[in-house]
């Protein structure tokens, strides 16, 4: 190992609206993210709650693709909900277990900076593509022993604020930290892991490297939406992210021993 290789351990985990959903799991997770001995990071996404709440109110929700379309009136939910009563609900829960949270979005101390996406076929709306994280406000809040939450809004470092994958968020600051930290990542989501059997829960793969990747995306075991969780975690390998685990969020103690999900290797 060489002398520049960082030492220091920074876990940085995110969590889907599978656990968001579910007051019970979602206080067990906490549990497990309290107990980490080290600096920690938490990435959260938004569940049912920003459709309900749209819903309640009128506003037409588009999907694509198992992608929401975030509009104007989109946004505002989707802030509201992220930012607003699930980060607080998180950081409150957190404090209640003796640890010292901040709950932040992408625009809270400029921390996350991105750009509307351009485009393509489908035009997203308000949503963001990540330019830049700022390492440094992020290293100063760890170093005061603080574990931050980060909900999954951005903005545009001109007053715009953009809905962005959480998937991807978390992804970007734990290669944007890896220069200053041994970054552990974790995806915690509704599956045991990557399935070889998607309707068997104990057929977990327990390592997947590239070759082997290739392999199982080709077979279609691998597919929809598990494909950019595996593309987010070679690229954060390939960017100095020392492990990632993909597994339940619920066990979250045990993917943060590694004795639970599927890791994801380089070779």
């Amino acid at each position: 190992m060489s002398s520049n290789t960082p030492t220091e351990l920074l876990y940085v985990i995110k969590i889907g609206g599978n656990i968001i959903d579910h007051p019970v799991l979602l206080t067990q997770c906490l549990k497990a993210f309290s107990s980490i001995q080290g600096k920690a990071i938490l990435v959260h996404g938004g569940g049912k709650m920003a459709t309900q709440l749209a819903m309640d109110l009128n506003i037409p929700q588009q999907m694509v693709e198992g992608r929401r379309i975030t509009d104007a009136e989109t946004l505002k939910i989707v802030t509201m909900v992220y930012a607003g009563l699930i980060n607080k609900n998180i950081v409150a829960q957190l404090q209640s277990l003796g640890t010292q949270a901040m709950g932040l979005t992408g625009a809270d101390a400029n921390l996350i900076k991105a750009h509307k996406r351009i485009p393509a076929s489908v035009d997203y709306g308000f949503v963001g593509d990540i330019d830049e994280v700022n390492v440094s406000m992020i290293n100063h809040l760890l170093q005061q022993n603080t574990s931050i939450v980060i909900a999954p809004i951005t903005h545009d470092g001109n007053g715009q604020l953009l809905n962005t994958n959480a998937d991807t968020i978390a992804q970007s600051i734990a290669t944007a930290m890896s220069a200053k930290y041994a970054v552990h990542l974790i995806y915690g989501f509704e599956k045991e892991g990557v399935l070889l059997d998607i309707n068997n829960p104990s057929s977990v793969i327990p390592q997947i490297n590239k070759e082997k990747y290739q392999h199982l995306k080709e077979e279609h075991v691998i597919f929809e939406g598990m494909l950019p969780k595996i593309e987010n975690a070679f690229l954060a390998l390939e960017k100095g992210v020392q492990s990632v685990i993909i597994g339940k969020a619920e066990v979250m103690n045990e993917l943060i021993q590694g004795k639970a999900g599927t890791t994801i290797t380089q070779s």
